[in-house]
């Protein structure tokens, strides 16, 4: 019983850390990264569609990415839904391929990107810490209505507390590859 309800909690923090893992994906570092492109959606026939699914994505030089799409006609979408989004950069299209040029990234650019990335690790934590609330208040109420005894809780509280130190060194460890990717010219 202790331990399905320890796994109910971890399997909430997994889920925080993987959220993270894909905003960080999505912040650019000066190189072209195709996941920049993952939450930008193109009017498709009345229906918002991920680039992805309307087009081919590849990166041939490292600030570079062509957008080949399957259909001549969504060009202009595609253009209008960069260019709505805040990633910044201007699409470039020769009529059958659409092309994002990265510009290198300015010192203070980068600096409040690394800003941006601390924010959301520190977002991260702090629902981190309130699964662990969360799970700590449950075992309180699990204890105070017999399906836990006493030391139950005390050991649920400490292994919660062990899983919660555990997590928090993942997104720390992220906050500082992401920021070290991000600095390095």
């Amino acid at each position: 019983m202790l331990e399905d309800e320890l796994k109910q909690y971890e399997e909430k923090m997994e889920k925080t850390l993987s959220v993270l893992q894909e905003d960080y994906a999505g912040i650019r570092a000066g190189r072209a990264n195709p996941h920049v492109l993952d939450k930008i959606k193109v009017d498709y026939y009345g229906t918002p569609t991920p680039i992805q699914q309307v087009g081919n994505i590849s990166v041939p030089e490292a600030r570079m990415i062509v957008i080949a799409p399957w259909e001549k006609s969504l060009i202009k979408n595609i253009c209008k839904a960069i260019q709505a989004s805040d990633l910044g950069i201007n699409p470039n299209n020769d009529g059958s391929v659409i092309r994002l040029v990265f510009p290198e990234l300015t010192e203070e650019r980068r600096k409040d990107l690394s800003k941006d990335v601390k924010k959301k690790g520190e977002a991260a934590k702090v629902a981190i810490r309130n699964i662990r609330r969360d799970a700590n208040e449950t075992f309180k109420k699990m204890e105070k209505a017999g399906d836990f005894s006493e030391d139950d809780q005390k050991l649920a509280e400490t292994k919660m507390q062990k899983l919660t130190d555990k997590m928090i060194e993942k997104v720390d460890k992220a906050v500082e590859l992401k920021t070290k990717e991000i600095m390095t010219v």
